[in-house]
């Protein structure tokens, strides 16, 4: 669905042309997962698929929201009795945006909003974010408040963790504001210091495709919370503010130091590891060594299936499946419990990678999965 769909759209609904159109993508992770609730590093690099939004202001304190993706009508709120955790639908994202601005000290008075989305919910690609990220800069720019990508990150973060109730890190919401094309992202999620990192496979002869496993998953559930508080008790133990502040040289002593904490330990190795993993990759890239990124990337893997028990059968199976079919490196993507896994490969090798992972799908009696190229494409953007 393009820009003019949805402006038609919008038209359909509230009998008047949108003031704008604006696009936010979703994001596939190369590396840094689960580091950004512990102030570590993350590499993501925005999708071409993304949430469209046709806004248009009002000034009566009503925000109406409808969305091309779900089945139902418009439907309407007022900001003023905008609750956190009051919705558990999808409208929750768009409404949660809204809160955290008002929240924030800016007088948002109230929208129209039609939405369209070619990112797949529950896929591991940050729909969510898309969602919150596109309302947000179309809000920032009919009503003016001059926030930047960073802030607009900010707000949609405490949106979802607030609002909707979801305990997730700002690496989403930054990539899908903050991304450039042709380029990873490389985020400091403590301070928000950002290096655009040159990410161009297709002229070395690579690509990188994601496999949507199918399952779904929900960072609201308990899991991912678990995990969290897990590894902020493990940095009350070490004594320091988050993970991020275990040095990798260090990592032994601090896991001694943890005794009988099993679990803690596992999750504790697995940041300090995975934040090593990051810088290990930046530092491939910007030396021209793009193809040795792969092991770096099987290795956050396995670090995510036994350390942080994030992973699931599915995942799995196509990261196995890619690495024997030739494959320079593969990972699960995002939160985990499901979701999508990414594989590097060289573009002689994509098809038969591909037949590969369907064919060992097929014979474990899976759903078939759902695979792609990934190319690094444009942040939060007005379209229209």
């Amino acid at each position: 669905m393009g820009a003019q769909q949805v402006r038609e759209g919008f038209a359909e609904l509230y009998g008047a042309e949108p003031e704008g159109v604006w696009a936010a993508p979703g994001r596939v992770n190369l590396i840094g997962e689960h580091t950004d609730y512990n102030d570590g590093f993350v590499m993501p690099f925005a999708l071409p698929h993304t949430a469209l939004a046709a806004v248009s202001r009002r000034t009566d304190g009503v925000l109406r929201l409808h969305s091309a993706d779900v089945e139902g009508g418009v439907v309407e709120l007022r900001t003023e009795d905008l609750v956190p955790e009051s919705d558990k639908g999808w409208t929750a994202y768009p409404a949660g945006v809204v809160w955290a601005l008002r929240e924030a000290g800016h007088a948002v008075t109230g929208a129209d909003v039609h939405l369209a989305a070619t990112v797949p919910a529950g896929a591991g690609l940050s729909s969510s974010a898309a969602l919150e990220v596109v309302v947000a800069l179309a809000l920032n720019d009919l009503y003016e408040l001059g926030l930047k990508g960073w802030q607009l990150a900010r707000l949609c973060q405490r949106a979802e963790n607030v609002y909707v109730g979801a305990p997730v890190g700002i690496m989403d919401q930054t990539a899908s504001a903050c991304c450039t094309d042709g380029h990873a992202l490389f985020l400091d999620t403590r301070d928000l210091s950002q290096k655009q990192i040159p990410f161009d496979l297709a002229a070395e002869g690579m690509r990188l495709l994601v496999v949507d496993t199918q399952v779904k998953h929900e960072h609201s559930t308990g899991e991912y919370g678990k995990r969290r508080a897990g590894c902020e008790k493990g940095a009350a133990l070490l004594g320091v503010d988050a993970l991020r502040d275990i040095p990798y040289g260090e990592l032994d002593a601090a896991l001694e130091r943890l005794g009988d904490e099993e679990e803690v330990r596992r999750l504790v190795r697995h940041v300090v590891t995975e934040d090593a993993r990051v810088e290990r990759v930046v530092a491939l890239l910007e030396s021209g060594d793009t193809r040795a990124i792969g092991p770096v990337l099987a290795e956050g893997h396995a670090s995510l299936r036994d350390d942080f028990r994030v992973s699931c059968p599915e995942l799995d199976l196509v990261v196995e499946t890619a690495m024997a079919a030739g494959a320079l490196g593969a990972r699960m993507t995002g939160g985990g419990f499901g979701g999508s896994a990414i594989v590097l490969a060289e573009a002689t090798d994509v098809d038969t990678i591909t037949k590969a992972v369907e064919e060992a799908f097929a014979a474990a009696g899976f759903t078939a999965p759902r695979v792609f190229e990934a190319v690094p494409s444009p942040g939060a953007r007005r379209i229209a």
